[in-house]
C-alpha cells in the first residue's frame, strides 16, 4: 500500500516502525501452536483411562528463533514517534507481541507456559467466577430441534459460503481434525477453519456465522484496508474485545442461547480451575461429576483451558460480551471496535487517527449490529444483571 507522502511527512518513523513490527509478527499467531495435533488420539487414551490419566499433548514445532525476533521487537526507536500517545501505543504493542513469543516458546512445558499465558491474558477474578455461577443458577431451556448435531463440516461449509455472500471479500474455508473448536478464523491467512469430524446443529452454525464470519473475518478483512498494520496484526490485549464483539453478534442476531452462555461460563470456571493447581484430570472432574457436564463437552472444555499447560484465554469470551453490551447500551459506536483486531480500551487511540488521516472508516460492516433481534427474554435479564 502506498501512502499520502502528507501523512508520511507528517508521521516519518510511524509508518517505518509500524512496517517493521509488521514483517516481524507475521509468525506470531498463538492460536496456531497452542492447539494440540493429537487432540483425538489423546481424548480416546483419556476416555478408556475411566478419565484418571492427565493427556499428553503433543504441538507443532515452532519455526522461527524466538530470541532474534525479541531482539528485533525491543530494538525498535519507538522513542522517534513524534505523537506521546502514539509512542506509548507502540511500546505497549511491544510488551504485547513480546509477552505471545514468550508464550509461544513455552508452548508444553507446564507452569512456564501458564505464568506466560498469565502475563498476557490474566485469570477470572472473583467477580468473573459469581458472573459465570450466576448463569449456571438458570434452569436449562428446553432443547428444541435447532440445538440437534446433524450437519457435516461439508454441510456447514456450503452455510458459509451462503452466508458470507452479503460480505465483499473472498470466504476460504479449510477443514481440520487439529483444532480445539468447532471453528476458527485464522487472521494471518484470512482463512475460515472447520473441525473436519464435528457435527452442527442448525443455532451453531448460525452462531459461528455471525461469531467468526460477521466480526473475526470482518475486522480481519477491515484491518487489511487499514494503512497502519496495526490493525491487521493486532492492537494490545484485543482478544476480550474481539471475543465479546463476536458473542455479541450472536445476541444481536438471536442466536444467543443460555446453553451458549453456559458454555462460556464453564470455560470461566476451567481457567479458574487452573488458578487453582487443578491437573487436566481435576477439571474434568469438576466440570462432568459436579456440574454434571456431558463427558463429550467436559473434555473440549478442559482441553481448551489445558492446551499449551494451562490457557486462560477462554474465560474473556465471558467479560467481552458484558463489556461490549454496556458499551452498546451506553450508545457507543461499535463500528470503530470493527475497524481491525482493536480493543475497548484505545477507542479514543483510533477515534484520533481517522480525525489526523491515520485511519479510516470501516469498509465491511457486520449487519447484526444494525438492528438488535434477539427474542429471549432470560438472556437480556442476565447481560443486565452480570456484575
Amino acid at each position: 500500500m502506498t501512502y499520502p507522502s502528507v501523512l508520511t511527512e507528517a508521521h516519518p518513523n510511524l509508518f517505518r516502525i509500524d512496517q517493521q513490527l509488521n514483517k516481524l509478527v507475521q509468525k506470531i499467531e498463538l492460536l496456531n501452536y497452542v492447539n494440540p495435533i493429537n487432540i483425538e488420539q489423546e481424548k480416546r487414551n483419556f476416555f478408556a483411562s475411566k478419565y484418571n490419566i492427565n493427556p499428553n499433548f503433543k504441538y507443532r514445532k515452532i519455526d522461527f528463533d524466538a530470541h532474534k525476533l525479541q531482539q528485533a521487537l525491543f530494538s525498535q526507536d519507538i522513542d522517534s514517534i513524534r505523537d506521546p500517545d502514539t509512542q506509548k501505543f507502540y511500546r505497549d504493542v511491544i510488551y504485547d507481541y513480546s509477552g505471545l513469543v514468550q508464550c509461544i516458546e513455552t508452548i508444553g512445558r507446564g507452569r512456564k507456559f501458564y505464568y506466560n499465558a498469565l502475563k498476557s491474558f490474566g485469570t477470572p477474578t472473583q467477580k468473573d467466577v459469581e458472573n459465570a455461577q450466576f448463569i449456571l443458577h438458570f434452569q436449562d431451556e428446553e432443547y428444541n430441534q435447532e440445538m440437534f448435531p446433524v450437519f457435516s463440516a461439508d454441510e456447514a461449509t456450503e452455510y458459509f459460503l451462503e452466508f458470507s455472500k452479503k460480505y465483499d471479500f473472498e470466504v476460504s474455508i479449510k477443514h481440520s481434525t487439529k483444532i480445539t473448536a468447532a471453528a476458527m478464523v485464522q487472521n494471518n491467512t484470512q482463512r475460515m477453519l472447520l473441525k473436519k469430524n464435528h457435527r452442527f446443529s442448525a443455532n451453531q452454525l448460525k452462531v459461528l456465522a455471525n461469531h467468526e464470519i460477521g466480526v473475526h473475518l470482518v475486522t480481519t478483512f477491515n484491518g487489511m484496508k487499514q494503512a497502519l498494520k496495526i490493525f491487521h496484526n493486532g492492537f494490545p490485549n484485543n482478544v476480550e474485545t474481539q471475543e465479546g464483539l463476536a458473542v455479541f453478534s450472536e445476541y444481536m442476531s438471536d442466536c444467543l442461547t443460555l446453553y451458549r452462555l453456559k458454555e462460556l461460563s464453564y470455560r470461566v470456571l476451567a481457567a479458574d480451575s487452573l488458578h487453582k493447581g487443578f491437573n487436566f484430570c481435576d477439571t474434568f472432574d469438576l466440570l462432568h461429576n459436579q456440574y454434571k457436564l456431558n463427558r463429550e463437552e467436559a473434555y473440549n472444555i478442559s482441553l481448551r483451558a489445558h492446551r499449551g499447560g494451562g490457557f486462560t484465554k477462554d474465560y474473556k469470551y465471558l467479560t467481552g460480551l458484558k463489556k461490549v453490551y454496556d458499551h452498546y447500551k451506553t450508545g457507543g459506536d461499535l463500528s470503530l471496535m470493527l475497524t481491525g483486531k482493536v480493543s475497548l480500551k484505545h477507542e479514543q487511540t483510533i477515534q484520533k487517527w481517522q480525525q489526523e488521516g491515520l485511519a479510516q472508516k470501516i469498509t465491511y460492516k457486520n449487519e447484526a449490529f444494525l438492528s438488535n433481534t434477539n427474542s429471549n427474554n432470560t438472556i437480556d435479564f442476565i447481560l443486565q444483571n452480570l456484575k
